[in-house]
C-alpha cells in the first residue's frame, strides 16, 4: 500500500470548509471525526491561551484548541453558535474551535494554487494551497502538519515507522 506524502493533494479530494474571522479555510474531510457545539472544557494549568482545556468525549480525553486565538483571527466568543471540529489525526483526537463550518467541497489538483508566503494567519508550511470556489478564496490547511507542529505543541509528529503502519 502506497502512502501519499503529507502536503500532497489527491485528485478529487473532499474538504470540509470552515471560517476563522473573515477568511475561509478547508481541511481534509477524512480527518474529521465529528462536528459539535462548544462545551466548556476543563482548564489545564499553565496551558497556553489557545488551548482551552480538555473534554471527555465518550471516554477519550480531547484537547480543545482555539485556532482563532492561536492565529489572532476572528473574535473568540463562546456561545450556542460556536463550533468544534473534532479531528482524528495520527491516532489522536483533538478538537478545533472555529467560527463556523460551511460545506464539504471536492477539489481536483488543477484547482489548487500555491500558497502565498504572507497575508494569511497560517504559516505557509501548514498550507496545501489556495482554491477558488464560487468566487470565494479558500485556504487549504495541511491539518496533519499543523496539529502535529511544534507551534501548537499538542503531540509529537509520527515517526517514519508509524507512517508505514
Amino acid at each position: 500500500m502506497m502512502i501519499e506524502p503529507a502536503g500532497v493533494l489527491q485528485d478529487n479530494q473532499e474538504f470540509l470548509t470552515f471560517t476563522l474571522g473573515e477568511e475561509n479555510y478547508a481541511l481534509d474531510i477524512l480527518t474529521v471525526k465529528e462536528i459539535r457545539g462548544y462545551e466548556r472544557p476543563t482548564k489545564i494549568a499553565n496551558a497556553p491561551p489557545f488551548i482551552k482545556g480538555v473534554i471527555n468525549l465518550r471516554g477519550d480525553i480531547v484537547p480543545i484548541v482555539d485556532l482563532r486565538i492561536k492565529f489572532s483571527v476572528g473574535q473568540a466568543t463562546y456561545d450556542e453558535f460556536t463550533i468544534v471540529i473534532v479531528l482524528h489525526i495520527h491516532n489522536r483526537i483533538v478538537g478545533m474551535v472555529v467560527d463556523g463550518v460551511s460545506d464539504v467541497v471536492s477539489l481536483a489538483k488543477e484547482q489548487l494554487r500555491p500558497p502565498p508566503d504572507f497575508g494569511v494567519a497560517f504559516n505557509s508550511r501548514y498550507l496545501l494551497g489556495l482554491a477558488t470556489i464560487n468566487e470565494q478564496m479558500i485556504i487549504l490547511v495541511d491539518i496533519n502538519e499543523l496539529i502535529s507542529s511544534d507551534e501548537l505543541g499538542l503531540f509529537d509528529k509520527p515517526s517514519e515507522a508509524d507512517a508505514s503502519v
